[in-house]
Formats: C-alpha cells, structure tokens, sequence
C-alpha cells in the first residue's frame, strides 16, 4: 500500500507539472501577443480597374514598426493596388500608402498617417533555433486578428517568389496560416517580430513559412534609402541545362548543370564581356555555378562596377572572361 501511495503521489505531481507548463505556454503566448496589438493592421486592397466602384478586392496583414506609421507586410498582398485601407485592432481605421516593394523577397513597405503608440518590436532571425515557440496573427479569411501558434520546424527554407527567383532564409513553422494572414507579424515569446508571414503549400497540413526579418529590416532599408532594392545584372536570358558527362569530367566541374544564355541584351555587360548566345556559364566571381539561382544569389549589389571571373563552356572548349555588372533596373527580366 505504501508503494501504491507513492505512485499515486508521482502521478499526482506529473500532472500538476504538465498544467504548470500549460500555464507558461499560455502566459507566453498572450503577452506576446498583447506586446504587439498596437500595431496590428488589417489591409484592404482595391486595384486600380475597382477603384471608383466601393468594395475591396482582397485583404492581407501587416504591422507598424516605426513611430511615424512605417509599415511592413507582403508585395504580394499590395502589389499594384489603387487604393490600401488599413484597420487597426481598436477599429480605427486609416488610408495607407505604398512607399516600395521587393517582389524578389515578397516585402513591401506602407506608410499611415495614423497615431501608432506601440510599434512592434522588431527581432533577430538569426538567433533562431528549431523548435522554439512561433506565434503568427493575422486576418485569415477576413476574419480580424486571428493568433495561431506552434513552433519553429526548420531554418534557411528556400522558395520561390512571384518573380521567379529564389528567396533565401525562409522560417518554416507548424503555426497554421491562411489567406489574409500574409503580411502578418511571425513573434517569438518575447513578442518581438522575428518573420512576415509569407505562404503555405495548399493541401499540406503544418507547412508555413515567413521571411525572416532580417532580410525584412534589409529589405526595408534599401526601399527607405533607394525606393527599391538594388541589385546586379549581366544582361542575359537563361536557361539551366545539363552537362556532357565528358566535359564535366574532363574539367572536373563540380556541378552537372550550368546556366546557359540564350540571349544577350545589346551593350549589357555579357555583350561588353564577349559572351554570346548559347554560352554555358559554369563559374561566377570564383563560385561554382549550377543554375540560375546560383547566379541570382551571386549576383549582389556590391559586385555592380567591380570586375568579376566569369567562366563558360562554348562548345566544348573552357573559357574565361572578366566581366563588369551593371544594377539591375527595376523592372529588368533578364539576369
């Protein structure tokens, strides 16, 4: 009997133990989101062909994170919008407008003329770690100011945006998302914003992502200083493609694909460099090139003017050029 009673005893404890851990959880995740409702906004869009006619054509999340009304959320819910209201979680509501966007990384960047009294806190993605608590809030099928929470599943995720390139540093979480929750704050248990919300994969249950602010606060320091992001460009139309087994052997490649051009925009930098169509670039600025995400991802701001290696397979013959890459324009297609 006196084993009996100490069982029952342990047991008893176990189950105190799991509530107070329930408790913690449930305190963490409240205050996390109380730190961060001032902030909160729900963003209706109308395009310019609705624009006279009332109504809005979709809906997203967003947050303040400047005294002065700055605010962050996804190109992809504002991109060529007419018109942005924004709803905060008193009611009030508030005209917005659109100061940038970064379709590459999927932010935007809105000013509100609106009093904002608590901005959110803007975190650290870099300081991650998988399993961790995340927290998104957002306004999922319109519903207003949603929380769901879960945790961190993995670090360094890449996806595709709207534009075609890759975004790097993808946060991918078990926190349930929605349409209208993109846009919205991703908050550790401090409440300090450490993603945007960003996609799930339709019909996967648990496989959400966001973009980690870092590249959010990067992202918006470049729309604040240049009204874009900057970036750099040879001026080619690619293409991935494989290649020959002999001469990847033969010049011991260490990738089985290379990129190649299968156009060259006149007096770009691939035309100044003697690059010609249908040449397969295998190595850039010393990096091993497999694809056109390679290139992209090489392809930064501080190599625009400066004198790169650019290395190609024409034909089957190994060539090496120099080559100087000029910013990317806003609108610019090709690499």
């Amino acid at each position: 009997m006196e084993h009996a009673s100490e069982f029952t005893g342990d047991a008893v404890a176990g189950r105190l133990d799991d509530s107070d851990l329930l408790d913690n959880y449930s305190r963490a995740v409240t205050q996390a989101v109380e730190r961060v409702s001032g902030s909160l906004v729900k963003i209706e869009v109308q395009s310019a062909r609705r624009a006279n006619r009332p109504g809005s054509e979709g809906s997203g999340s967003g947050f303040v994170f400047t005294p002065d009304g700055l605010i962050l959320t996804n190109s992809h819910v504002v991109h060529q919008a007419a018109k942005l209201s924004l709803t905060f979680t008193d009611g009030s509501r508030s005209g917005a407008v659109l100061i940038g966007e970064d379709r590459d990384t999927d932010i935007a960047v809105l000013r509100t003329e609106h009093a904002v009294f608590s901005p959110a806190t803007l975190g650290s993605s870099k300081r991650l770690k998988i399993g961790q608590i995340a927290i998104a809030v957002g306004n999922p099928f319109g519903f207003q100011f949603s929380v769901t929470a879960g945790v961190v599943s993995a670090l360094g995720r890449s996806m595709r945006a709207s534009s075609g390139r890759m975004m790097e540093e993808i946060i991918q979480t078990d926190a349930p998302l929605n349409p209208g929750n993109s846009g919205g704050p991703l908050l550790d248990s401090s409440g300090a914003v450490i993603g945007v919300n960003t996609a799930t994969i339709m019909g996967a249950q648990g496989l959400s992502f966001a973009v980690g602010i870092d590249t959010a606060k990067y992202v918006a320091a470049q729309i604040l200083q240049h009204g874009r992001v900057r970036r750099s460009s040879i001026g080619i139309a690619a293409q991935n493609v494989p290649i020959p087994r002999r001469l990847a052997y033969e010049y011991k490649l260490s990738m089985p694909t290379g990129v190649m051009a299968t156009a060259v925009a006149p007096k770009g930098a691939a035309f100044v460099a003697d690059l010609e169509e249908g040449d397969v670039i295998i190595g850039f600025a010393t990096k091993p090139v497999g694809g056109i995400d390679d290139l992209h991802r090489l392809l930064t701001t501080e190599r625009a003017g400066k004198p790169q290696n650019i290395s190609v397979l024409r034909g089957t013959a190994l060539r090496h050029f120099m080559i100087v890459p000029r910013e990317r324009e806003e609108d610019e297609v090709v690499s």
